[in-house]
């Protein structure tokens, strides 16, 4: 049983923090840039799509827009409004108290909003059992869409298709209109899928003092965007005071993202993956980068770098904002490359659909080049819309490229299935463009029916990911691999025009220098056993039951020692570093010194990944390289063993993959904590993170033992037996007696109003470190 972690706990922010005074005193804080909205008229259209591109894309940092509450229609975007047209609808609101979700109308939670908010002042803010119930992520109203889409700047809209050249219902102009105008590049990608396809990420957050949106990066590396539409003034309302509304805003930039990463889970104990964790006040001023603030007020309009870290806390009677997500060609490339892997690991949802944005989206800048018709010297938008049709034309080729079967390998019986957008890997729920492999045994099993199969996307397959078969799986694709092909021959001599460096795939496919990934996929299909798992093994005992102790004395003398067969031990093999007999698929051999290594191993001492491993052409063992770090290697004087740099939490997965999935190579819920101490015992460094990624005297007062937690140190999450409980002032908080509860954390329901259960905390043991009890 491992020790169990600490882990930075939740602390609210006081209602009387003043940012600026915070931020003038805090050397690694900085207030967030601003530009009035009225530049944007002044500077163009085109200047200001520049600016936005250089600095939050490229440059990863955020941007404020302010002014916007000039333009807001003060009879819509309004509480009142809400009240009237949406009183008796229904939404699902997130009680961060009890970390559950509660059915209530629009019109009882904005009633109840200032009871909610009086319940909190300077005294009490820190207690745990308030409520704190958040009305997030609920869909836009349909008219404040309109009125949304006819104030903000187009290039930033949400699903906007082209720039400057749509016609009044999103669709692509006729020929005569094109050669008129200049061609554009999408504003958002996500535009280009088939209306069905598309993700709706259009939301609305209404909250009150206390409530927040955790730690996160923006879904699939998008940029994000938040409007606040409406707040709470300070004047009387319905004959009660106000408080006034605004937002607090911790982000980071956009190439702080690994150092931030590493900070959260090796000094905070949470992974960002997560998104489940509030960082202290404190955390962010003892962090090793820069933090931009920002207080949210009525009209201020946020756009947030791709990948960065940032979470929001609420403060007033209430705030209202709109926040939507947008694709852009470089947010795909981090997506692919880097923000799909992360979540992945701990299953969550793909809901953009990137590979499929990659394909409709060249499709349609294809089209749009052709009608172009632009000679001589092109336009900067035509220039632009060239370069971008490139680099989607680079991402598409590696697709095909890791899609690719191998030329000693043919796979005759391929399963056709129609391209729908609706196909997720069942282990880690990941959008499947094109080619997975599905389980023909599954389907049924342990309560499914028929009409459910089991299907595993190529990456999840190669990491060990898979049902109880294992192997046995068969192919399926959702596009004529003879149609990609032909698609991408078109578009590579369209590009070649403008750009003759592109690659063709057979050249691509070349200059890979290593195995495809569904090549990697067909081979371990060869090599791992099938299970039948309609016929489980059953360990049968002698005897008739009746005298136990007699039956298992008999069955003791009768046990012989037998030596294993020959054809036994050839199929197995022994770990080099942990020294487990496991059988030779489940081991990556060296095809340097024939060295054997289970997965396990190389994935928690090395960081290799086992895809990485089986995609190499000649893989040569962490011994040859004198990097192993193992107990005998590590007594060699020529080793330079393996120094770890960033820790791994490891995910149990199981309660969020389908059930009937197994891990066969790797135990992604293991941490690699283990292996970090061993490589630093002999060293007096901190094992925990490189002196490369954080700074010493940060990490000497995170890690003090001695001093208290006060204002400069990161609490922890305490033991709930520690926990001295307030009686509130509002126990009772009025919540809609006409529905029916999903809330889990209800206890008890009459006469209008309930009582809520003390929270469930975690049962973690209270230290002044997140790593004094890492082992």
């Amino acid at each position: 049983m491992p020790t169990p972690r600490s882990r930075a706990s939740f602390e609210p922010i006081s209602p009387d923090l003043d940012v600026t005074s915070l931020v003038e005193s805090t050397p690694n804080f900085e207030l967030a840039p601003r530009i009035p909205y009225e530049s944007i008229e002044e500077q163009g259209l085109d200047r200001f799509e520049k600016l936005v591109l250089l600095h939050v894309v490229i440059g990863g940092k955020p941007l404020v827009i302010e002014g916007f509450e000039q333009l807001l229609d003060k009879d819509v975007f309004s509480e009142k409004w809400l009240r009237c047209n949406y009183n008796s609808k229904v939404e699902t609101a997130r009680d961060l108290t009890n970390k559950s979700n509660l059915a209530l109308t629009v019109g009882h939670y904005l009633k109840s909003m200032p009871l909610l908010t009086d319940q909190w002042n300077e005294r009490n803010y820190k207690d745990r059992d308030r409520q704190r119930i958040y009305l997030k992520d609920i869909d836009c109203p349909a008219l404040w869409y309109e009125k949304l889409k006819d104030m903000t700047p187009p290039a930033l809209f949400y699903h906007n298709n082209s720039v400057s050249i749509l016609d009044n219902d999103g669709e692509i102009p006729s020929q005569s209109s094109l050669n008129r105008q200049n061609v554009s590049v999408a504003g958002d990608l996500m535009s280009c899928l088939p209306i069905n396809m598309r993700a709706d990420n259009l939301m609305c957050y209404i909250g009150h003092e206390g409530t927040y949106t955790p730690s996160h990066r923006e879904m699939c590396a998008s940029l994000g965007h938040n409007l606040m539409v409406e707040t709470s003034t300070g004047l009387i309302e319905y004959g009660k005071k106000t408080k006034p509304g605004s937002s607090i805003w911790f982000m980071t930039e956009s190439k702080e993202r690994k150092m931030a990463a590493e900070y959260w889970i090796s000094k905070l104990g949470h992974d960002i993956e997560l998104e489940d964790h509030f960082a202290q006040l404190n955390a962010w001023r003892l962090a090793p980068f820069k933090t931009y603030m920002v207080e949210q007020k009525l009209g201020d309009f946020i756009l947030i770098p791709p990948l960065a870290v940032h979470q929001v806390w609420n403060r007033g009677t209430r705030t209202m904002k709109i926040a939507w997500n947008r694709t852009t060609v470089e947010t795909l490339d981090m997506a692919l490359n880097e923000a799909l892997h992360g979540a992945r690991m701990v299953c969550r949802d793909e809901q953009y659909k990137n590979k499929a944005i990659v394909y409709y989206a060249l499709q349609q800048y294809s089209d749009r080049l052709r009608q172009s018709g632009h000679s001589g010297v092109l336009p900067l938008k035509v220039r632009r819309l060239q370069k971008d049709f490139t680099r989607l034309f680079t991402l598409f080729t590696e697709i095909l490229v890791s899609e690719s079967f191998s030329e000693k390998l043919h796979e005759e019986n391929v399963e056709f299935l129609p391209f729908d957008g609706n196909i997720t890997c069942s282990y880690c729920r990941c959008n499947i463009f094109n080619r997975f492999l599905s389980c023909p045994w599954c389907a049924g099993n342990q309560q499914k029916t028929e009409m459910d199969p089991y299907d595993i996307c190529m990456e999840c397959y190669a990491m060990g990911r898979s049902c109880a078969c294992i192997s046995g799986l068969k192919w399926v694709e959702q596009f004529r691999w003879g149609e990609l092909i032909e698609n991408h021959e078109i578009w590579w001599r369209q590009i070649l025009k403008f750009d003759s460096s592109c690659h063709s795939l057979s050249q691509a496919r070349g200059l890979t220098g290593k195995k495809a990934l569904a090549e990697v996929c067909q081979e371990e299909l060869k090599k791992r056993p099938w299970v039948d798992i309609t016929k489980p093994v059953v360990r049968e005992v002698e005897g008739d039951g009746l005298d136990l102790d007699e039956d298992v004395e008999r069955a003791h003398k009768r046990r012989k020692k037998s030596k294993p067969s020959a054809k036994w031990l050839k199929e197995m093999g022994r770990c080099h570093v942990c020294k487990t007999l496991d059988p030779l698929w489940k081991l990556a051999s060296c095809t340097t010194c024939d060295g054997k290594y289970c997965y396990g191993s190389l994935f928690r001492a090395f960081n290799w990944k086992p895809q990485e491993i089986m995609e190499t052409l000649k893989w040569e063992c962490p011994k040859c390289r004198k990097i192993c770090n193992c107990g005998a290697c590590r007594r060699n004087p020529s080793m330079t063993p393996f120094q770890h740099t960033s820790i791994s939490l490891g995910h149990d997965t199981k309660k969020i993959a389908d059930p009937r999935s197994v891990e066969v190579l790797v135990n992604f819920s293991h941490s690699n904590i283990q292996w970090m101490k061993k490589a630093n015992d002999d060293s007096s460094e901190d094992f925990s993170v490189s002196k490369k990624h954080l700074k010493k005297q940060i990490i000497d007062e995170l890690d003090s033992g001695t001093q208290p937690l006060d204002d400069h140190h990161i609490g922890v999450e305490e033991h709930p037996a520690s926990i001295q409980k307030d009686s509130p002032d509002f126990e009772d908080i009025p919540v809609d007696p006409a529905l029916k509860m999903v809330s889990q954390g209800i206890d008890q329901f009459h006469n209008g109003r309930m009582t809520w259960k003390e929270s469930d905390l975690n049962p973690t043991f209270a230290a002044k470190s997140a790593l004094d009890t890492l082992s």
